[in-house]
């Protein structure tokens, strides 16, 4: 028999996850912002169409990485681990997880290109141009991501 605190407990944990995802992808979305030349909330246009500094995208790269570290290492390693009893939550995963490890992927080798960006203006233009598909993929990933969190966060 379950105490009611374990009951809690698991409740709890799957509101947590979903925090931190959602946290670290927020965080990953306006630094993309930022990059791309698109302003946030509450921050000054002038000067975003500048040159992308190499200390600008290392923040981003830190903030991806950490980001798509804390879906697989919390969100989806809850599941491949089994601990995830809801079958709702585990049909979706099923589902989507492939598609999931594809934009991981993309998101893996935009990191590895460009882990070691020096800021030369001639890599301005093909830096651009791959945030802009690297967009569609942190898109593409949240909106399957959603999927999984409202399964999680649904009774």
């Amino acid at each position: 028999m379950t105490t009611t605190a374990q009951t809690q407990e698991r409740r709890r944990d799957p509101q947590e996850i979903v925090d931190a995802v959602v946290e670290q992808r927020k965080k990953t979305f306006e630094a993309y912002c930022v990059l791309g030349g698109v302003a946030t909330p509450g921050q000054a246009t002038e000067g975003l169409k500048a040159d992308i500094t190499p200390l600008a995208l290392k923040d981003f790269l830190n903030l991806m990485v950490d980001y798509t570290a804390t879906g697989q290492f919390t969100l989806y390693q809850r599941i491949i681990e089994g601990k995830e009893r809801r079958g709702a939550v585990r049909e979706i995963a099923d589902k989507i997880y492939p598609s999931i490890g594809e934009t991981t992927d993309a998101l893996v080798e935009f990191n590895d290109k460009y882990e070691g960006y020096d800021g030369a203006s001639d890599d301005q233009q093909a830096l651009r141009e791959d945030l802009s598909r690297l967009g569609e993929v942190l898109a593409i990933r949240g909106e399957l991501e959603d999927e999984i969190l409202q399964a999680m966060i649904s009774r």
